[in-house]
């Protein structure tokens, strides 16, 4: 069976402390359980999440959902958005854990990348750097969340595909975003190389579509 990718990029920096950093673990464990449900997902997809604060940390490989152990992701007291650093341990990841086709057999499905950050990339230079690397690699689609009212979308504009907005940092709008997320994942399936990005399944409404 081949196996679809999905990949989390998570803003653990320190202005996610609270709420908003419980209603991101709320949503991840909602779409988790939402995707275990649907046959074709439990089969295929694999879920690795990558959180970036001062630092990036790999909270979870590349695993099957029926193996996935959902972490529980805390933020530091303060500290700032190293996005660009973030990339930087993504595309390590992708090298190691993405099976490409060989003669013998079909490699796996196009990835997918969700970012969801609050503020814009702390190393901006190496953000900038990374973009273009990773839009190289040839995921199905790549989309941004901006959650909150310090978010801009012309912040990672240059990574992504798709940019949403959601206004709100509480536990009612992440469920939203991650199970659109959700929904989009279970529409997936794209071969790597397909020419332009995946459809997305109509947002709801506390999701604003900004790019």
């Amino acid at each position: 069976m081949r196996r679809l990718p999905v990949y989390l990029l998570l803003d653990t920096s320190g202005s996610m402390r609270g709420e908003p950093i419980e209603a991101v673990n709320t949503g991840i464990r909602v779409m988790v359980s939402a995707l275990r449900q649907d046959p074709h997902a439990l089969e295929t997809v694999h879920v690795s999440i990558i959180t970036f604060d001062a630092d990036a940390k790999v909270q979870v490989p590349l695993t099957a959902l029926d193996e996935l152990q959902v972490p529980v992701i805390t933020t530091p007291q303060s500290g700032p958005t190293h996005l660009g650093l973030a990339l930087e341990t993504l595309g390590a990841r992708i090298r190691q854990e993405i099976r490409h086709t060989t003669v013998e057999e079909k490699g796996d499905w196009a990835p997918y990348l969700f970012v969801m950050t609050d503020g814009k990339p702390s190393d901006t230079q190496v953000f900038e750097e990374q973009c273009p690397c990773i839009r190289s690699i040839g995921f199905a689609s790549i989309i941004g969340c901006v959650a909150g009212p310090k978010a801009r979308k012309e912040d990672i504009q240059p990574l992504c595909d798709h940019v949403v907005s959601l206004d709100t940092m509480d536990s009612a709008g992440f469920t939203s975003f991650f199970k659109w997320v959700t929904a989009a994942i279970s529409g997936g399936n794209r071969s790597m190389g397909a020419a332009g990005t995946a459809a997305l399944p109509p947002p709801p409404p506390e999701i604003q579509v900004v790019l």
